[in-house]
């Protein structure tokens, strides 16, 4: 059987945690491989350490992500800029008093609008990059080191042997026969 060594990280529900690996702790994250063949229990601080196992880092991933939020900032930006400078159009093109004065209302009323939206859409986008950080936090594809792999897959080829002895031992063709002949 040949296994990779790579690991997903995977959670259970806190009704489901068994204990770790490594440390007999209570945990609900669990190792598993890509074909689901293999899989242990390990706990978050094993998984920081790296004499343990080692995160599998996807460059481009993090590369296309610090992208992406450039471009919304960029974006931001652009539409802030329209935006004061519709507002410095408003502020010339009426030619009337009482339109002058409709408009610093409405314009008023729209900053007013404006500043709620801003402190909306910076609780929002605050509150999505403390989440984000939570889940950017911890890596979710692992590889073992190398101890720890052969450890793994000395169970499992341990576990294969067991099973072919018992198989073994249930056969009655598989003993010798008893000696027919006289002594």
């Amino acid at each position: 059987m040949v296994l990779s060594n790579i690991w997903h990280l995977r959670t259970v529900a806190e009704s489901s945690s068994k204990p770790c690996y490594v440390c007999y702790k209570p945990t609900v994250s669990v190792l598993i491989t890509p074909d689901n063949k293999d899989f242990f229990y390990a706990c978050r601080g094993h998984l920081k350490d790296r004499g343990f196992c080692s995160p599998v880092v996807d460059e481009a991933a993090k590369k296309k992500e610090e992208l992406d939020r450039e471009i919304e900032l960029v974006k931001k930006e652009y539409e802030e800029k329209l935006a004061k400078k519709k507002k410095t159009k408003d502020k010339k093109d009426p030619k009337e008093e009482g339109q002058e004065e409709k408009t610093k209302e409405a314009a008023a009323q729209k900053e007013v609008e404006k500043e709620k939206d801003d402190k909306a859409c910076a609780e929002i986008c605050f509150s999505n990059r403390e989440t984000s950080s939570v889940v950017d936090d911890i890596p979710r594809i692992y590889t073992l080191h190398k101890n720890f792999f052969q450890m793994r897959l000395d169970r499992i080829r341990n576990a294969e042997i067991s099973k072919r002895n018992r198989e073994r031992l249930k056969n009655p063709t598989a003993f010798p026969s008893v000696p027919s002949g006289a002594l």
